[in-house]
């Protein structure tokens, strides 16, 4: 029997060797046929010898594995979107947003932005053994038996990988491949795929793995995501994943100054058509990875990163009508009604005005020749009128002066570029998109329940606030169409399991305007309850960090609407989380209040982001810069020399890890 053994070893690493020389290097040495040979002895072996199953085998390359409903995964480090650019003016601003930031000279990682479905591999031991796409960022769809389907992802490492790890990149189909797909599905009379990315985004989600198989799909990795990597820069992260067996592009470059950058950028802006993959743009990296970890992130992008986006295409087509959008908070969206017009791959009928100063700027009008682009924003958007062929007895665009839903007259305050319906509490798409809003991943994350239930629910009369979800029934929901008895167990079900949802997230879901994720998590943190928040003055509100004068006036005129207080009185009665739990609270102490504390250097004993929670859950305010408001710094090994000489001209004192942690009664 070890004799078996090892020729199945045998068979499986000959094998794996031969797909990585095709399908990553692009050098066969092998013909199709003496593979295909190999592959067959190999599955009549593992047919033979079942209890020397390996999930990783070759053989499981073909698909077979039937997925009814994925399965969603919390990401163990978060997919972050990017921050777009499109100037040089905006690289050069972004620069030096972060040379003020850290310390010594920056060099950039260029590489080129395939535009694909995103996803992140992990790997322990060497091993895939999770495959979950981006999903919100948070949390993403279980896709492994999928993935395990694609030649160039690697199911075993080759090299000096860390034990664990995830690395980040494109599921993406070739313009070859997608135009032989289409050749296919013409002849057999099918409708042909819009575009490649759509077409590698729907493939991930397909049931049969068999199925995914057959299509070509190509796996292009550019980002590692782990601890303990022991690598120290983009560039050499690149090279290790290459050495380790993953297809990682070539198309890379390192640029010394925002010049070099461009140059990148406008080499490949002509390029880019010859290449084999759709691509939208460059990414533009801080090389160092301990300079990224001191940049750190905003709520939604890396600082260290930017996307540089190619100019967009631009297509002309006649707008035939306008008509408005309500918003969840009463603000009315103008949009474009167009004659269908094929742009960036996609048919366009509608695209997006933005306000009445757009209107009014572009001078758009019903029945003229527009320009459309499709840009940094998923809607596209008009960006110009052909004024030449305009009709002899066209007329100025005149807005919208009462709401398109509920025809309540619409208000515009002075320096807002919106209207809005002021019939809160009256107007159907408001209040369906209130409790959309409560519902959704970030926020409540109410399992069985989607958009278009709550909209049934609210039209049926069942429910007209989110607190009415926590009164409905299974008898109550059966009723409504397409509820089957599971669906109704499954919503039922999920609105209880929501009142286990921590309280900073309850503050997201209930929709003050301007309270995004960030915001709620301050609030939550600084006022520990909702009682203590509403009972807050202006003034109160404004000494909070990061809290101006626009978020405390909509937080006082959200809590002095007597229906919302009613609203949150009946979500505590149900058992929602509205004040921060006694397990949050035991590891919050005040040492720290009133201090401003900067990290800076490499740590031994905890990783900075772990420091930078310990300071806010202690009181404290983490800052990225040095000034005179500085308490201390905490510093660790190879801090920057010119914040350690800045901390020293401002006696601002130099704290050691260990001190630190000693200061908070951590060791």
């Amino acid at each position: 029997m070890k004799k078996v053994q090892e020729e199945l070893e045998a068979l499986r690493e000959a094998l794996r060797k031969h797909n990585y020389n095709y399908y990553v290097l692009d050098v066969p040495t092998i013909s199709d046929y003496d593979f295909d040979m190999k592959l067959k002895m190999l599955q009549e072996l593992e047919e033979k010898y079942p209890e020397f199953f390996d999930p990783n085998s070759p053989t499981l390359r073909v698909g077979g594995a039937v997925t009814k409903k994925f399965e969603t995964i919390v990401h163990e480090h978060r997919m972050y979107s990017l921050d777009n650019s499109y100037s040089k003016d905006d690289l050069l601003d972004w620069e030096k947003r972060i040379k003020k930031l850290v310390d010594g000279v920056i060099e950039y990682a260029c590489e080129l932005k395939y535009d694909g479905a995103s996803i992140s591999l992990t790997y322990e031991n060497g091993e895939l053994t999770k495959a979950v796409t981006r999903g919100d960022g948070v949390q993403g769809d279980n896709v492994t038996a999928n993935v395990k389907t694609i030649k160039s992802v690697p199911l075993k490492l080759k090299g000096d990988y860390p034990d664990k790890f995830d690395i980040r990149g494109e599921i993406v189909l070739p313009f070859d491949g997608f135009h032989k797909m289409n050749e296919q599905r013409i002849a057999n009379g099918e409708e042909p795929y819009r575009n490649p990315r759509n077409t590698a985004s729907g493939s991930l989600k397909l049931q049969d793995s068999a199925e995914v198989a057959q299509r070509p799909l190509e796996c292009l990795l550019y980002n590692l995501a782990g601890n303990n990597l022991n690598i120290e820069s983009q560039f050499e992260s690149l090279e290790k994943a290459r050495n380790w067996g993953f297809k990682v592009p070539n198309a890379a470059k390192l640029a010394t100054s925002i010049d070099d950058v461009l140059d990148f950028v406008n080499y490949w802006d002509v390029k880019r058509h010859e290449l084999p993959y759709e691509t939208d743009g460059v990414v533009i990296k801080v090389n160092n990875l301990q300079q990224q970890e001191e940049l750190g992130y905003t709520s939604k992008a890396p600082r260290w990163a930017m996307a540089y986006k190619f100019k967009a295409e631009q297509v002309s087509t006649v707008l035939n009508t306008i008509t408005y959008q309500v918003g969840r908070t009463g603000a009315i969206t103008p949009v474009a009604n167009l004659e269908p017009v094929e742009l960036a791959g996609t048919t366009v009928k509608r695209a997006s005005i933005h306000n009445a100063d757009q209107i009014e700027k572009l001078d758009i009008r019903v029945g003229d020749t527009v320009f459309v682009e499709k840009g940094g924003e998923i809607i596209p958007k008009i960006i110009s009128v052909d004024i030449s062929k305009r009709s002899i007895d066209s007329k100025p665009t005149v807005y919208a002066t009462h709401c398109p839903e509920c025809d309540t007259e619409l208000i515009r305050t002075e320096g807002d570029a919106k209207h809005y319906c002021p019939n809160v509490n009256g107007c159907a798409p408001q209040i369906i998109g209130r409790i959309q809003h409560y519902i959704s991943r970030k926020a409540m994350d109410i399992e069985g329940l989607g958009g278009e239930t709550v909209a049934l629910l609210v039209n049926e009369g069942l429910i007209s606030n989110y607190s009415d979800l926590y009164a409905l029934t299974k008898e109550k929901v059966i009723p409504l169409e397409r509820m089957a008895e599971k669906s109704a167990d499954n919503l039922i079900n999920g609105i209880k399991q929501s009142i286990n949802i921590p309280f900073e997230r309850v503050l997201y879901a209930i929709g003050i305007r301007y309270v995004g994720e960030t915001v709620a998590k301050k609030l939550a943190k600084h006022y520990k309850s909702i009682d203590n928040l509403i009972s807050a003055s202006q003034e109160d509100l404004e000494q909070v960090d990061e809290i101006g004068v626009k978020i405390a006036e909509s937080v006082i005129l959200f809590f002095l609407d007597q229906e919302n207080v009613q609203t949150i009185n009946r979500l505590k009665q149900f058992g929602v989380q509205l004040e921060i739990s006694h397990d949050e609270l035991k590891d919050q102490t005040d040492i720290l209040k009133g201090e401003i504390i900067v990290v800076s250097g490499v740590f031994e004993k905890v990783s900075r982001n772990e420091l930078k929670k310990f300071i806010e859950d202690n009181g404290g305010k983490v800052s990225s810069s040095i000034s005179s408001k500085t308490s201390f710094v905490v510093a660790g090994d190879k801090m920057g020399p010119s914040k350690k000489e800045k901390a020293t001209a401002l006696n601002i004192p130099l704290l050691s890890e260990s001190e630190f942690l000693q200061k908070i009664n951590k060791i």
